[in-house]
């Protein structure tokens, strides 16, 4: 059975006097240790399958299974709880407090898990490591670099060894060169420690560090042709 389970998922809301359905009976399976990227134009839908994957958001019909657990059906509380520990969030702004330090901003996810402040300091300490930003552990948001900031949400999005990590446009607010390494990084920890990640962007360079590249179409995931997505990649050259 695959770690992640999307059965025939519909999502819509409305919109005024619309109703919009970016979602309409989507199917998707991701294997564990698998490195997924999603992309589609503005408004296709990415951004909702994400935050249904990660339980921020409930669907209007089918089901989301995570690692045999079907999210759809927990209570609020329950899905709270089942989010801290399954779920790695990385964000597109970082979302770092500021007036925390890199190593609190790392540790806060561990503060909700019944967790002794000794295995928290090993936690953060492995994941800073991980992101090759120890030696920034008592910096604050205000010192670091775009590129470290986003490190450090990296690096609290793998703190709780989660099931799955969701990147929304992580590279969407980062220079090219540093884009280029955090995409390195995302590679490597999916490579080295096995992160399962599902990374929604926009830039068809991106999505090609993926192992696997889905697109999202009127509702619906389409997996592109290599030639079609050769020529998007040609597109976004030029």
């Amino acid at each position: 059975m695959a770690l992640v389970e999307v059965i025939d998922v519909t999502k819509s809301y409305r919109k005024g006097d619309q109703e919009i359905t970016p979602l309409d009976g989507v199917h998707l399976e991701v294997e564990r240790e698998e490195f997924v990227s999603l992309m589609g134009a503005s408004g296709s839908g990415k951004s909702t399958l994400l935050n249904l994957l990660a339980g921020i958001d409930r669907p209007n019909a089918g089901r989301l299974i995570v690692n045999g657990t079907e999210i759809q059906e927990l209570s609020r509380t329950r899905l709270a709880h089942w989010r801290a520990v399954n779920v790695g969030y990385i964000f597109q702004m970082h979302n770092l407090i500021p007036v925390l330090s890199a190593y609190e901003n790392v540790e806060l996810p561990l503060l909700l898990l019944p967790m002794s402040r000794a295995e928290r300091r090993t936690r953060v300490e492995t994941a800073l490591e991980a992101v090759g930003l120890m030696d920034r552990a008592d910096h604050y948001p205000r010192q670091l670099s775009g590129g470290q900031e986003q490190r450090v949400g990296i690096a609290r999005a793998i703190v709780a060894n989660p099931t799955i990590v969701v990147a929304d446009e992580p590279t969407g607010d980062l220079d090219a060169e540093t884009s280029q390494q955090i995409l390195g990084l995302l590679r490597r920890l999916n490579e080295e420690l096995g992160t399962t990640l599902i990374m929604v962007t926009h830039d068809p360079k991106a999505a090609a560090m993926a192992g696997r590249r889905l697109r999202l179409e009127k509702g619906m995931l389409v997996e592109p042709a290599a030639a079609n997505l050769a020529v998007a990649e040609d597109s976004a050259e030029s």
